[in-house]
């Protein structure tokens, strides 16, 4: 399945889910699996089908550095445990969009780069809107029962790494950097919401991406909401 074709297929699927709310869509992955790149494709599929379209990241939903960095930069329980404030994800974003809910949300609260909140202000959701947000660790049980739909991004880990090595020089200084970083802290992290969560089998669509630079996707499996 082509890339286009895949992202209207999961389009349609998401557009033509019954909703008394705006519907909730995570798209969870690995670091570096292609989660973003896919999660603003798919925004931009669903706009086809007259739906406003919110999108967030758990990237404005860090926590503090201090607290991210507690056991250390290199410690892959501080990545699992620490790095991500998910009582303000669901009350901030997920629990206003959902059934009952007011409505007034805000997508993003923490600047993890400046390390610092933000003063964002709230948005009032059209009744039939669709959430679209992005990131690791979103099926954990901390946030598994704010999702309308859930959507997997999988690739292996030597995949991932390959593409982090090439995208993240910059931000830590060197190719090597960047690999033991990942080795000491994201991919032990990872692996250990793949082993205790099990997202594969949590999600609605799970997207096979290991070569997204020939526009080809591929749907493994689909289990319907």
């Amino acid at each position: 399945m082509n890339r286009l074709a895949l992202l209207d297929e999961l389009a349609a699927r998401i557009a033509n889910l019954p909703h008394t709310h705006p519907l909730r869509v995570a798209v969870d992955g690995v670091d570096a699996s292609g989660k973003t790149t896919l999660a603003d494709e798919l925004a931009h599929a669903l706009t086809a089908y007259g739906r406003p379209v919110i999108r967030a990241s758990i990237d404005g939903f860090h926590r503090p550095r201090a607290d991210r960095y507690r056991h250390g930069a290199d410690s892959p329980d501080s990545y699992y445990l620490d790095a991500f404030d998910y009582p303000a994800v669901r009350t901030a974003l997920l629990l206003p969009l959902g059934p009952g809910g007011t409505r007034r949300y805000r997508r993003a609260i923490f600047d993890y780069r400046r390390d610092t909140p933000l003063a964002s202000d709230e948005e009032l959701a059209p009744a039939d809107a669709i959430l679209v947000m992005d990131g690791v660790f979103l099926l954990r049980p901390e946030l598994s029962d704010c999702w309308d739909y859930r959507i997997f991004v999988d690739a292996p880990f030597e995949v991932t790494l390959a593409r982090a090595v090439q995208r993240d020089v910059a931000l830590f200084g060197s190719p090597a950097a960047v690999e033991a970083r990942y080795q000491q802290r994201y991919i032990p992290a990872q692996r250990r919401y793949l082993q205790e969560v099990h997202p594969r089998e949590r999600a609605n669509a799970v997207v096979l991406n290991t070569e997204p630079s020939n526009s080809e996707m591929f749907i493994q499996h689909v289990h319907l909401p």
